[in-house]
C-alpha cells in the first residue's frame, strides 16, 4: 500500500485502527439429533441469529443451517471479545 487512502477489501475501518478478523462458529444440536430439518424451524433459527447479531453489531458473513448444526462465520469490532460475541 503506496497509498494512505488505499483501502484493503473487507477490513473495517475505525479512527484509531483498521480490522479484518473473521471467527468460524460451528455447533450442533443435541445429540446430533436431526431438527433443522423443518424448513420453517431452519428460517426461523436464521431469522434469530440474524436479529442478535443485528442487535450486538455482530457482521455474519456467512451462515449455513444443517439438519444437525449450524456454521457461521462472522467479523466484530475489536474492542468486543470472542467470549462475550459467542454470549451474546
Amino acid at each position: 500500500m503506496n497509498n494512505k487512502r488505499d483501502k484493503i477489501k473487507d477490513a473495517g475501518y475505525e479512527k484509531h485502527y483498521v480490522y479484518n478478523a473473521h471467527y468460524h462458529l460451528i455447533w450442533c444440536t443435541k445429540y446430533r439429533n436431526q431438527i433443522f430439518t423443518n424448513q420453517d424451524l431452519a428460517q426461523e433459527m436464521r431469522d434469530l441469529l440474524k436479529q442478535i447479531a443485528e442487535d450486538n453489531q455482530i457482521k455474519i458473513e456467512k451462515m449455513e443451517v444443517m439438519p444437525e448444526h449450524i456454521h457461521l462465520l462472522i467479523s466484530f469490532r475489536p474492542s468486543k471479545s470472542g467470549s462475550s460475541v459467542v454470549k451474546a
